[in-house]
């Protein structure tokens, strides 16, 4: 494995990845190894089963570490939303006199605002919006002159309980875990920079968890995360069905809310089995589950009420509508906005599925660049 390239461990609520790569030319990456793991889930910010955790994850470490003939010494670690804290703070510093703005100033200002919060540990700062003290705005204030620096930072932290559980999994190798916030690393790689600067909805749909944020510059503003996505419509249609929960998610992934029948039933064949289901209730399942995810982010964007997010476009990835022909324009339905969906503009990654890892391996990149500088930019701590 190159120097350069990095190893990222993604987790999703459904399985876990680990990737190692490197960015090549015009922002694409190349991927040395990477393999994925099926593992039992989360839920209220615990793991189901942490033994099985560990093993996925160490089979998956077995596996790239063999196909790129090394062992590692540094790994990043994406963190759910689940186990995600987002703290906002206006943050304001003064200088003792006019200055030119660099990487200490910007830290100062960082620094001001950091907190240690009971059960949680800071993982990284970022900030939404810079202003000098004679008000300019500006995405980055490095290089100007000012007499004072403000800031509307995004503060993100880590349950000590996630940390701890891989901390402990990886304790017994000589393994440097570097702690990234998932949702962050997924919107800012999905989202150009100038559709964030006014605000920005994102929703990330998962196997059994969903996030969804509210974005603004370069940090987040609000975040929620839901026990809610592709599993639990799963176990609506096993119910109504009457079928195994694998007959009833094979079932899900490849439906069309919006076909035209012109048959009332549809004949479902699944492991030598031969159901009769109507379709218009399995439409109607399906939708009833997709609402239950939409009454969540309806609640969320009240919540941002007064944020001139009428106009504002819902920003969608993940694996959690993979296959649901049609749930996008139901979610448009329903929630009374346009539902785009995000996937990376990567050839053979370019899936939702594919978002969170694709956007994890660019930020560690980008961190393990400047690291590797000595970099006094580096705004992350205690990961």
């Amino acid at each position: 494995m190159a120097q350069k390239s990095v190893a990222v461990l993604d987790i999703r609520s459904s399985e876990i990845a680990i990737f190692v790569g490197e960015r090549g030319v015009n922002n694409t990456f190349v991927f040395q190894a990477s393999k994925t793991e099926p593992y039992g889930g989360y839920q209220d910010g615990e793991f189901y089963d942490t033994e099985e955790l560990a093993s996925a994850v160490r089979g998956a470490l077995d596996a790239v570490e063999q196909i790129c003939g090394r062992r590692f010494r540094t790994l990043y670690i994406g963190v759910p939303g689940e186990f995600t804290l987002v703290v906002p703070k206006e943050q304001v510093v003064g200088f003792p006199k006019r200055l030119k703005i660099g990487a200490r100033e910007k830290e100062t200002l960082f620094d001001s605002g950091r907190r240690e919060i009971a059960g949680y540990r800071g993982i990284r700062v970022t900030s939404m919006i810079y202003t000098t003290a004679d008000n300019r705005r500006v995405a980055d204030p490095a290089g100007l002159y000012s007499t004072g620096l403000s800031g509307v930072l995004s503060y993100f932290y880590c349950s000590e309980y996630f940390a701890s559980t891989f901390e402990k999994i990886f304790s017994e190798m000589k393994i440097e875990l570097r702690f990234l916030p998932t949702q962050l690393a997924t919107a800012c790689y999905l989202i150009p920079p100038e559709t964030r600067d006014e605000y920005a909805l994102f929703l990330d749909v998962g196997y059994l968890s969903s996030t969804v944020c509210l974005l603004l510059g370069g940090g987040i503003l609000a975040q929620k995360t839901y026990w809610a996505g592709q599993g639990q419509i799963a176990v609506r249609l096993m119910q109504k069905f009457h079928l195994p929960y694998e007959g009833a998610l094979h079932l899900l992934t490849r439906s069309n809310l919006y076909l035209k029948r012109e048959a009332k039933n549809r004949e479902f064949n699944f492991r030598g089995q031969s159901y009769e289901i109507p379709s218009d209730d399995l439409v109607e399942e399906i939708k009833a589950g997709l609402d239950e995810l939409c009454e969540k982010v309806s609640g969320f964007l009240e919540e941002c009420s007064g944020k001139e997010l009428d106009s504002k476009p819902l920003y969608v990835t993940g694996e959690g509508l993979d296959g649901i022909r049609g749930a996008l324009e139901h979610m448009s339905r329903r929630l009374g906005c346009v539902c785009e969906q995000l996937a990376p503009d990567l050839p053979y990654y370019n899936k939702p599925s594919m978002s969170s890892r694709i956007a994890l391996t660019d930020m560690a990149y980008d961190d393990n660049r400047k690291r590797g500088k000595l970099s006094t930019l580096l705004n992350v701590f205690g990961g």
